[in-house]
């Protein structure tokens, strides 16, 4: 418990220092993108899931260092290893579509070109392969009026895939709110991490806590009014992160109830052939006003139509739409 602690705080220091200086680096360098809910839509620094990423690997090299030589301990170490290198690479791939995404000033829009959308799923596949080439998980899955079923190598070569690419893009599609991703994240890896401690799984604990200590820093610089954004470095860099401590730890419902807003958000998206935006458009009084209407093609859009919120508003919506679900898993199991 000591060392998970220690972990959590390493995590939180090395974020808090590294993001305040990738702010200044990324807007140097013309990282950068709209704060679209901001009246001036002023340009930040953008792809904060870099220094939470980075941060969030000291900490689990950290715990693996103190494991093999203090505790001479190598439990499922390289089950650690394989998801760092899958959140590391998932990463990646989201800073590629931050760097690939220019931001075109013209009446102060943003037109945004990124990776296309076949092109997403295609590359966060390529990042689950550590997961799937070391067996990572339990092949035996409980499932709902059937029982326990063992899928053999099809768990680790198709469902671990499948897994990885569904929540981080998922994960990717809900956001657009100063602190509303990092919130929601905070709100999950912690919930995720006390659940698999709870359960015995230190390793999941250990990926769940670290990344909740770099998010709890990186809050800083991201809660309203931003510093910096997150972009799809950090969304994809989640989803990998409860794809990966999910799966390590064999915590697959929780790890569904949690993901719950994430998967109903792609089911939305989807009636939209998925051209919907989660944004709002910024009124006089700083309201969001529903971008179609009564028609609801997010989250967001239903808690814009509830009245005349804010952003602040919109993001603690949110993240208090993640506590009940994540509250949920604790109940249940």
């Amino acid at each position: 418990m000591f060392i998970l602690l220690v972990t959590f705080l390493l995590s939180f220091v090395v974020c808090f220092i590294l993001t305040k200086y990738l702010i200044v680096y990324f807007q140097n360098n013309n990282i950068v993108a709209f704060d679209l809910h901001k009246k001036n839509k002023p340009l930040l620094a953008n792809s904060g899931g870099i220094p939470v990423v980075l941060s969030l690997i000291v900490g689990l090299m950290f715990f693996i260092g103190s494991k093999t030589f203090f505790l001479n301990d190598q439990t499922k170490l390289l089950d650690l290893f394989a998801a760092a290198l899958t959140i590391l690479l998932i990463s990646i791939i989201g800073f590629f579509d931050d760097l690939n995404s220019s931001n075109i000033l013209k009446g102060k829009d943003k037109i945004r070109k990124g990776l296309k959308q076949w092109q997403k799923p295609l590359l966060t596949l390529f990042a689950a392969i550590p997961l799937m080439v070391i067996k990572a998980g339990y092949s035996s899955l409980t499932l709902p009026l059937i029982g326990s079923v063992n899928f053999g190598i099809i768990y680790p070569l198709i469902l671990v895939p499948l897994g990885v690419v569904f929540v981080a893009n998922s994960v990717n599609m809900l956001g657009g709110f100063n602190g509303s991703e990092a919130g929601m994240g905070l709100v999950y890896t912690i919930s995720l991490g006390l659940f698999a401690l709870k359960h015995g799984e230190t390793v999941s604990a250990v990926i769940f806590i670290s990344t909740a200590g770099a998010l709890l820093a990186f809050l800083k610089y991201n809660w309203i009014p931003a510093k910096i954004l997150p972009g799809d470095s950090l969304t994809y860099g989640l989803g990998s992160v409860v794809a990966s401590g999910v799966i390590i730890g064999n915590m697959e419902k929780a790890g569904m109830i949690v993901m719950i807003p994430f998967i109903l958000e792609f089911f939305l998206k989807f009636r939209s052939k998925f051209s919907a935006q989660c944004l709002g458009k910024l009124k006089k009084d700083n309201s969001l006003e529903p971008p179609y209407g009564k028609k609801i093609y997010s989250w967001t859009h239903v808690i814009m139509n509830l009245g005349r919120l804010n952003e602040k508003q919109v993001s603690l919506a949110l993240i208090l739409l993640e506590l009940m679900f994540c509250v949920t898993i604790f109940i249940l199991f």
